[in-house]
């Protein structure tokens, strides 16, 4: 057995004669009478107090204890009483990912997770909980990928619970917790004239967005945060090393998405178009953090440029000219009145110029893996996943090639 017993109502003593008794200590008859003792994996000593008359009980918890520690599915019964909230804050100090991603899920948390199930001790979880938890958010309008987000950073620091030590297994595995749903949509790329449409409908400043965004599948950060050494015109290569993006609310250069470097090809009508904007828009030097908030200092001479100098502010980018030249090109409708707000049009942001630089490239025959590289993507599965549907289909050739078969035979 793991540990032994200790009874607290009466010790053992030794008379002079060398024979030993059993006297009363000064405990007796108040309190907890066993106190069931061993010896942690971390080596220090832990205990459990049980009352007069259920020593078999302390025994069996200590059986129990010894069962644990050589399935290697102890835990520590001090750190099941950890909430969830206290955990989860000591693991994202820890955590070692990407700054900004941190502050995401640190927000998302406060305003999701923990309002729900922050106050719950770990070792009381089961997967009831978290079904509840996941009704209740939906039952306050919060579903779609969002939900799914907020799902997958609860059941992370439920799978670091585990992995520390906090818990046997996540409850987030038991086959009755769904996360939430997402609908998977079909992408359905623009079409030429709309993308042209568009591109003459922004201010001359902004136009040459669209052809780094149907031409070489940048993404909106991206293309807010090109340089002019990005652009190498003797070798057609467009270099995205980096992104301009908001973090906690302030902007600063970073990395592409999932720090993905990558070359992309620049094509000759989007080298023209680019030559033409360098002209007319002479690339301005902007000085942001790297990174986060907090971080050091770069200066970086950037393509494009709000009209009074300065980076260009996404929100205000947006609103006054993306939003515009979308009911120019009749996309969306124009608003009623001054005080109406535009149509919401997520699927019309910057990014259906990726969607449509990737159908063009599938249509033209490039290879996924190819499209997969150039759109900066983590694996060609992703790629396939999202744009399997637009890549041309073998229907047409099997049709020929069953009715050539036909028309051969006797």
């Amino acid at each position: 057995m793991a540990g032994h017993i200790q009874d607290r109502w009466f010790k053992t003593e030794i008379d002079p004669d060398g024979k030993e008794h059993r006297v009363k200590t000064e405990r007796h008859g108040t309190g907890m009478r066993y106190r069931a003792r061993y010896i942690g994996p971390d080596g220090t000593e832990k205990s459990k107090s049980f009352p007069d008359k259920q020593k078999r009980l302390a025994e069996t918890w200590l059986s129990h204890i010894e069962a644990d520690m050589s399935r290697g599915q102890y835990v520590d019964p001090r750190a099941i009483k950890t909430t969830f909230r206290q955990y989860a804050e000591k693991w994202l100090a820890t955590w070692g990912g990407d700054p900004n991603t941190r502050a995401s899920m640190e927000s998302q948390l406060r305003r999701h997770v923990f309002p729900y199930i922050g106050s719950r001790p770990l070792g009381s979880f089961q997967p009831e909980h978290v079904r509840e938890w996941l009704a209740r958010l939906e039952e306050s309008g919060v579903r779609g990928p969002y939900a799914r987000t907020i799902y997958s950073n609860a059941r992370a620091v439920l799978s670091a619970a585990v992995d520390d030590g906090y818990l046997t297994r996540n409850p987030c595995s038991a086959r009755t917790v769904k996360a939430p749903a997402v609908e998977r949509k079909r992408v359905v790329p623009w079409s030429v004239p709309r993308v042209f449409a568009v591109r003459a409908a922004l201010p001359e400043r902004y136009r040459a967005m669209v052809d780094l965004g149907a031409g070489c599948g940048m993404r909106q950060g991206e293309i807010l945060g090109v340089t002019v050494d990005a652009l190498n015109f003797k070798t057609g290569v467009l270099h995205v090393v980096q992104q301009l993006k908001l973090s906690r609310g302030k902007p600063v250069f970073a990395p592409p998405k999932g720090g993905k470097l990558r070359d992309v090809p620049l094509p000759g009508p989007v080298t023209e178009a680019m030559r033409d904007h360098l002209k007319r828009f002479p690339p301005s030097e902007v000085t942001l953090p790297w990174a986060t908030p907090d971080g050091p200092k770069v200066t970086k001479s950037l393509v494009f440029t709000a009209p009074m100098g300065g980076q260009v502010w996404r929100q205000s980018l947006n609103k006054e000219a993306w939003k515009r030249a979308l009911v120019a090109a009749g996309v969306i409708p124009e608003p009623e009145t001054e005080e109406e707000r535009y149509a919401a049009a997520r699927e019309h942001g910057m990014h259906a110029l990726r969607h449509f630089y990737a159908s063009a490239l599938l249509d033209g025959g490039e290879n996924i893996k190819a499209v997969s590289e150039y759109l900066g993507h983590s694996d060609p599965g992703l790629t396939l996943r999202v744009y399997a549907h637009l890549m041309p289909n073998s229907q047409e050739r099997t049709r020929k090639a069953i009715a050539a078969v036909y028309d051969a035979a006797p």
